[in-house]
């Protein structure tokens, strides 16, 4: 089973970000917590979590509002 990640902008559409595949779900959040400032500079505003084609969990890269 492969893992990957899915990038959504401001508006929830899909964006382009590094086609990465990860072989456990431990490795693809490792990979996304070294990686999630760089891609919100980019304007990603959430990724999502895929193993093939189901999906784990979304998750802002947005700070949390006061």
């Amino acid at each position: 089973m492969a893992w990957s990640w899915r990038y959504e902008g401001a508006n929830g559409d899909p964006v382009d970000g590094p086609g990465e595949s990860f072989p456990s779900q431990a490795d693809a959040e490792s990979w996304i917590g070294q990686t999630w400032r760089d891609l919100a500079t980019s304007g990603v505003t959430t990724v999502v979590l895929v193993e093939d084609d189901r999906v784990d969990y979304r998750m802002s890269l947005q700070p949390p509002a006061e």
